[in-house]
């Protein structure tokens, strides 16, 4: 029995398989209606790691013109563990054509959140390039959700590359919508704890002419990266974090513009409690 929460055993893969295969004799035998109906029952799981294997499995089939159709249907579907298969099966297809693969995340990243966020993750660990271009498209859009969707998995390329990062953040710190500002908050506090030295630079310039929402937008990533500074267990930290996390903080204190000011000063009264 398929479990509705949870990864996969082998015992529970190998009954997916079992099952699959008893679809594809269906439509082997010309049971195109028949094979899609229990295609359909399957995928209509709440269970992610169900639907992440079925759909990539789908790839394996030797007839992929009979699959293809279904899986175009199965796409624009009512239920979403439906939509979801689908979605993994394409990603599958496209495994090493970001081109393609990102046309189908422009489709289908209202309908199926979830997993697009997960293959854009995936996308920028394997394609960074590619999509340090696409996503200064996407952070232009007038759709908000597309806009917040362009940071998600940035924090990928924070060791790698956090001077585009900061750049980056740098067109969208003024964004008006709660999505995109709680985007920007998380990857900062990512980028920074592991490139300081380059991050703090890039906000006190941010602060220098900033509004009040702005200075909120900064206030949230900065106290939970002075939170972290605090914290008793060391694995969420580096000794290198903590000497310029605090040396910045003293600094700002001392600065000569009133927000870096205040800021330095609420700052300090957290890692010195």
């Amino acid at each position: 029995m398929l479990s509705k929460i949870g990864r996969l055993d082998a015992e529970s893969k190998k009954e997916l398989e079992n099952i699959l295969n008893s679809i594809y004799e269906l439509m082997d035998k010309g049971k195109k209606e028949k094979a899609e109906k229990e295609l359909i029952r399957l995928a209509a799981t709440p269970n992610y790691f169900i639907r992440e294997f079925v759909g990539k499995e789908l790839i394996n089939y030797s007839d992929q013109r009979k699959i293809l159709p279904i899986v175009k249907r199965m796409i624009e579907h009512k239920i979403y563990g439906v939509r979801a298969t689908a979605l993994f099966y394409y990603y599958q297809r496209f495994l090493n054509d970001a081109e393609s693969l990102l046309d189908i995340l422009k489709d289908t990243f209202e309908s199926i959140p979830w997993e697009v966020e997960s293959i854009i993750n995936e996308m920028w660990k394997r394609f960074p390039d590619f999509m340090k271009e696409r996503m200064k498209i996407w952070v232009k859009s007038d759709n908000s959700k597309k806009r917040a969707l362009s940071f998600h998995g940035m924090e990928n390329i924070a060791q790698s590359d956090p001077n585009y990062i900061m750049d980056f953040i740098g067109q969208a710190i003024d964004d008006d919508t709660m999505e995109v500002q709680k985007k920007i908050t998380h990857i900062l506090t990512q980028v920074a704890r592991v490139n300081p030295i380059v991050v703090f630079p890039y906000i006190r310039e941010w602060l220098c002419e900033a509004n009040e929402k702005r200075i909120k937008t900064i206030w949230v990533s900065m106290k939970k990266l002075a939170n972290i500074v605090i914290q008793r267990n060391r694995r969420e930290k580096s000794q290198e974090f903590v000497i310029l996390t605090q040396q910045t903080i003293n600094d700002w204190i001392r600065d000569d513009n009133e927000n870096v000011a205040k800021m330095g000063e609420k700052l300090s009264h957290i890692i010195r409690k």
